[in-house]
């Protein structure tokens, strides 16, 4: 199965490590680890202005699709 993530970029449900939501302001550690993945050239802005940031194996998403959705394209509950 897979999860499509915005802008046209699609990755096996099996790669994805966690989906952190963006809606409100992210915890300290959340842009201590955002900032040491765009220092590391991981980070793959997806939007402008970002409401979820998605984890995977090789890559962090930040992406325009908020969790809740993303949660239920993951496991099909709609």
């Amino acid at each position: 199965m897979f999860l499509h993530m915005g802008n046209d970029v699609v990755v096996p449900l099996s790669e994805v490590i966690g989906v952190i939501d963006l809606t409100e302001k992210p915890s300290q550690l959340n842009q201590e680890f955002l900032k040491t993945a765009e220092e590391e050239g991981f980070v793959v802005q997806l939007s402008e202005t970002p409401v979820s940031i998605i984890i995977c194996a090789k890559y962090v998403y930040l992406s325009p699709i908020s969790a809740k959705t993303l949660y239920r394209r993951a496991t099909g509950i709609y």
